[in-house]
């Protein structure tokens, strides 16, 4: 077996061992297409290159077959904390043990920086946490790539529908009934928050809470959303991001309100600014190993290689308790 600075086992070394030719191993380990391999022969392969610790070249075998090599990694332009990174750097260090470099592109107003790179990089794959731009997915349509939207991968079940159900859980255990969701005054995020409402919409309904309240909170006019829904009977509120849950926390600040003996705010992405907020931020963290892991192995599965597990839903988040609820 190899081990710690021994030379890197071959698949003459796995043929050797599993008593076939080099061609075969070839077939095997590459998954060919029209060979006819017994089921015992693939086993005894698969069983050989696990115990020599065998590798695939795949930055070798992309060259000889014209590709690049590259997957695509697309960090999105809403705010949703620095999982995307964390997440982003444990593909790059995983994809790169099967020889396959992973570019990030950030996304910017405009996508031409997604639709060049699709077009210029050849990539074999595109990996994004939240659906593509009609014109980005028009460009992977036109590439004929696999996209893995991880955000809705079955591993990581319905994020938004899990994230809600925390959330509501949380602040009925403190026992708030009356719920509020707050949404950032900017466009280009809308979307990301209609994704959050509707898991903290269904948890309510499905606990037979009031209808939860609903504004756009902006500096402007944070004070007067709070003071309105305090008025209205409102005792805990649902932000976008804790970017917007830090709003909410200024509103009640310029309201003369206290948190959370008025009103309660729980955030979502668990970002760094949530520690230091008055009061410190509820908030639910997302773990970026677990999303890592998920979309490692649905890109490893598109590309035809044996899949790493996945990790359980339950893995995925959990509530940061602190003292704004």
């Amino acid at each position: 077996m190899a081990g710690p600075g021994s030379v890197r086992p071959t698949t003459a070394d796995v043929a050797r061992l599993a008593d076939v030719s080099t061609a075969t191993v070839s077939y095997v380990l590459n998954n060919a297409e029209g060979r006819r391999i017994s089921p015992q022969t693939r086993d005894a392969v698969n069983r050989a290159a696990k115990l020599l610790g065998y590798r695939p070249n795949l930055a070798a075998r992309n060259l000889a077959r014209g590709k690049s090599g590259v997957v695509l990694y697309v960090v999105p332009y809403v705010a949703v904390g620095d999982m995307p990174m964390q997440a982003g750097s444990r593909m790059t260090t995983e994809l790169a043990r099967l020889g396959l470099l992973q570019v990030q592109i950030f996304e910017t107003e405009d996508d031409h920086h997604v639709v060049d790179a699709i077009e210029n990089l050849d990539p074999v794959a595109i990996a994004s946490l939240f659906p593509l731009s009609d014109a980005a997915a028009a460009a992977v349509k036109t590439a004929g790539i696999p996209h893995i939207d991880i955000g809705s991968l079955p591993a990581l079940g319905d994020p938004h529908l899990a994230v809600g159900e925390m959330r509501v859980a949380h602040l009925m255990s403190r026992g708030h009934r009356q719920i509020a969701f707050a949404y950032g005054g900017v466009a280009r995020w809308r979307p990301l928050g209609d994704y959050w409402f509707e898991g903290v919409s269904r948890a309510a309904q499905t606990r037979d809470l009031p209808p939860v309240r609903v504004a756009t909170i902006t500096v402007e006019n944070a004070a007067e959303v709070v003071t309105e829904w305090v008025r209205d009977g409102v005792t805990a509120v649902c932000a976008q991001s804790d970017d917007i849950a830090c709003l909410v926390l200024y509103g009640i600040h310029q309201a003369r309100l206290r948190c959370p003996r008025d009103l309660a705010v729980i955030g979502v992405d668990a970002s760094p600014m949530g520690v230091v907020s008055t009061p410190p931020l509820t908030s639910v963290q997302f773990d970026p190993r677990a999303v890592a892991d998920a979309a490692i192995a649905a890109i490893y599965e598109r590309l035809g290689y044996p899949a790493p597990p996945s990790p359980d839903i339950t893995d995925i988040a959990r509530v940061v308790v602190r003292s704004s609820t």
